[in-house]
């Protein structure tokens, strides 16, 4: 039998998180930092750079980030983390139809998902978004919202995947709140009154 078990990343498990985001998509080129830096900052950054940026932010705390281990193996990767510490998130005009305020500090934010190649398609993004919310309501979340792909909408490719599928987070009980763009809608769920 398969153990799965998912645990805090961090500055100490920087190899692990090093591992899971290197095995497919963009994980290894963007090192989460997307959200993280403005257009102007992320342009002119390089992969190093953005890795060491990944590896400061782990060092704080409570983790804005989750590793699945898969026998062991560290094979996923979530970003969870206050949407306010996401900075690009409010510069997105997109995800300006959010009905949460955006420095509203319990207001977490979904907003990547890596798993690697050999894995995908076991329900691991799945036990990623159940770890990811109750990590966030554990550390005082109110709200999580996600801006997933509705695939149902638009074929996509499996790297532009890292928003997550639309059909995960309604199964994880998160409800459509806008919807921007045809295939681009945002969720939330609330987690604590």
């Amino acid at each position: 039998m398969v153990e799965i078990t998912i645990e805090p990343a961090s500055a100490e498990r920087f190899g692990d998180v090093e591992h899971a985001l290197t095995g497919g998509g963009d994980g290894g080129s963007c090192w989460c930092q997307w959200w993280m830096l403005p257009a102007k900052d992320w342009d002119a950054s390089t992969r190093d750079e953005r890795r060491e940026l990944l590896r400061a932010d782990l060092a704080t705390s409570p983790a804005s980030a989750l590793v699945a281990y898969v026998d062991g193996e560290p094979t996923g990767w979530v970003k969870v983390s206050p949407r306010r510490d996401q900075p690009r998130l409010a510069r997105t005009r997109n995800f300006q139809h959010s009905p949460e305020p955006f420095d509203d500090p319990s207001v977490w934010a979904v907003t990547c998902f890596v798993v690697r190649r050999q894995h995908r398609g076991q329900g691991l993004g799945r036990r990623l978004l159940h770890a990811a919310v109750e990590h966030a309501r554990a550390h005082g979340a109110r709200i999580v919202e996600a801006y997933p792909l509705d695939t149902a909408i638009a074929k996509t490719s499996s790297n532009a995947l890292f928003h997550g599928a639309l059909s995960t987070f309604v199964d994880a009980g998160f409800v459509e709140v806008a919807r921007p763009k045809p295939n681009r809608p945002i969720v939330e769920l609330t987690v604590h009154r």
